[in-house]
């Protein structure tokens, strides 16, 4: 996997992290700007987080946990990728003791269309 981050993020890193642990080979690109990976790769900016990931074709940004990314790769659906916009607390990378809130890992199908894909509660 492809990752676009800046080189002064943190919880970025700890995400790349979280992949490498599950099992991913991570490719860390540094840039400035990880809105122009975005846009590149097609993701409407509205489904943006700190870092954008691509792998066998997909799209990944945010802090998706792995097994989810893993689940889109043997189910390989029709679409651009996966999304957790912004920066949930308790998100893999996003950790913080004694607090996770609630968020959705977005499906983008190629339209720019969005479903859940998986939903992780507050804990």
């Amino acid at each position: 996997m492809d990752v676009y981050k800046s080189p002064t993020c943190g919880c970025c890193g700890a995400w790349v992290d979280h992949l490498k642990a599950a099992g991913f080979t991570v490719k860390v690109v540094e840039v400035d700007d990880t809105a122009e990976a975005r846009r590149r790769f097609g993701l409407p900016e509205k489904f943006g987080s700190c870092h954008t990931g691509v792998v066998d074709g997909y799209v990944v940004e945010g802090h998706v946990p792995p097994a989810d990314i893993k689940r889109l790769l043997a189910s390989r659906p029709a679409a651009l990728g996966l999304a957790v916009p912004g920066m949930p607390i308790g998100s893999p990378g996003m950790e913080y003791p004694g607090r996770s809130d609630p968020y959705d890992v977005l499906l983008i199908d190629r339209k720019g269309r969005e479903s859940i894909f998986a939903h992780y509660p507050k804990a």
